[in-house]
């Protein structure tokens, strides 16, 4: 049975067909920097000196994803490969993309890079690395710092804020000085970018592992009062913000999770606006509210009954909601009993014993003689709630319970 083949292999190939037609070709970007770091890429791009037009004729099945800014998207092996032709960029009017493009040297095309860790090559051929702006030397310091100017760079695309930030937590890295005081002065900047690109970038620090390193250069930036309109972030509300990140699992979290750490401490309804704010789909945006909604009603477990309980289980984020309680607890310098009393009856429910179908039906009650009407739902909300308190298990108690809630019905 033949292997798949991998991005890298799929790389490699685009580039061998690239130089075969006599141009240069060489990986380019966060592949180098992870392979570098003995990580594993995520993705893998080419750079070369070859011309949108000409990479087409190469890859005739290629699609146009940026031909403005010189980028063909190629499809080898299964798997998609960016291919950037070397280019420098003009203004960044809108800062967030150059207004546009000259093609230009592989130096020229690093230069115009956000970071030097980023802005690095390598020639697959020989696994030679090329590197004009010393992000090798930055690989070994474990430092982010922009290529030249870092107001210049923060300039162009605002987002490079968030991105340091992510960089150095995912990595382990420090922004270096002269990165960090360009970041703390222009962090307003970010309001001037669109929500949606801010909340791509916050969850992919927030959801991380490394979660409480990006928060903690957020908050020595000053960049937590810009990434909501409406939020500011006081000193208090970040130090129990930090609390909480530190208390939650060390692995990937739900985008969801994260942003209810944040803001569990607030009313509902700011919340619900803030996540608006950050134009979150209608069913995440629910979700947040939902978990710091309910938050509370779970520091009272004793008050849980059965069938509030299974109904809280039941939901998508019920296991968010639980590692939230753990976390808040722990962060307020509680103990955690009543996250291990949840969990401990929580265990003892059987799967199928969370959300059972039920017992009755609305159209079993018209059997019995119910007359449609709103009090039809009401009756059985009341059976349904019984039901998974197990009060009644059976379908004969069941119908003895629909009689004499559609007697007390008629009685009153």
């Amino acid at each position: 049975m033949t292997r798949p083949r991998t991005a890298r292999e799929a790389a490699h190939a685009i580039v061998d067909a690239l130089r075969e037609r006599g141009h240069i070709a060489l990986l380019a970007g966060g592949c180098v920097r992870d392979m570098l770091l003995g990580l594993r890429p995520k993705d893998y791009d080419v750079a070369t000196d070859a011309r949108p037009d000409r990479v087409l004729e190469a890859f005739p099945n290629a699609r146009k994803v940026g031909a403005k800014f010189g980028v063909i998207l190629v499809r080898k092996y299964g798997c998609d490969i960016e291919v950037a032709t070397f280019r420098t960029d003009g203004r960044y009017s809108d800062g967030r993309r150059p207004d546009a493009v000259t093609f230009g040297t592989a130096e020229e095309d690093a230069r115009r890079r956000d970071f030097t860790i980023n802005g690095l090559f390598l020639d697959p051929a020989d696994n030679r690395v090329i590197d004009f702006v010393g992000g090798r030397e930055d690989l070994e310091r474990r430092l982010v710092r922009t290529i030249g100017d870092p107001y210049e760079r923060f300039a162009e695309d605002h987002l490079r804020l968030l991105r340091a930030v992510r960089f150095a937590a995912g990595l382990g890295f420090t922004v270096d000085g002269p990165t960090l005081n360009a970041m703390k002065e222009l962090g307003r900047c970010l309001s001037q970018i669109s929500a949606e690109r801010i909340w791509l970038e916050l969850a992919l620090i927030l959801t991380h592992p490394a979660r409480v390193a990006g928060w903690s250069v957020i908050r020595a930036t000053g960049l937590c009062d810009h990434l909501v309109e409406g939020w500011q972030c006081a000193s208090h509300t970040g130090d129990r913000i930090d609390a909480r990140l530190r208390q939650l699992p060390p692995r990937p979290i739900s985008p969801t999770l994260a942003l209810a750490a944040l803001w569990c401490d607030d009313a509902p309804n700011a919340v619900s606006q803030r996540a608006g704010a950050l134009r979150l789909s209608n069913k995440d945006r629910a979700a947040v509210v939902w978990i710091v909604r309910t938050l509370p009603r779970l520091r009272d477990e004793r008050a849980l009954d059965l069938a509030e309980l299974k109904t809280l289980m039941a939901r998508r984020h019920w296991p968010d909601l639980l590692e939230l309680l753990r976390a808040d607890e722990l962060a307020a310098g509680r103990d955690s009993s009543a996250h291990g009393r949840l969990v401990t009856r929580a265990m003892a429910i059987p799967a199928d014993a969370v959300a059972p179908a039920p017992l009755l039906s609305g159209d079993d009650l018209r059997e019995m003689g119910a007359q449609p009407g709103p009090h039809l739902g009401r009756i059985l909300k009341t059976m349904y709630r019984a039901q998974l308190n197990e009060e009644i298990t059976t379908l004969r108690d069941a119908a003895a319970l629909a009689r004499r809630l559609l007697h007390d019905e008629a009685a009153g």
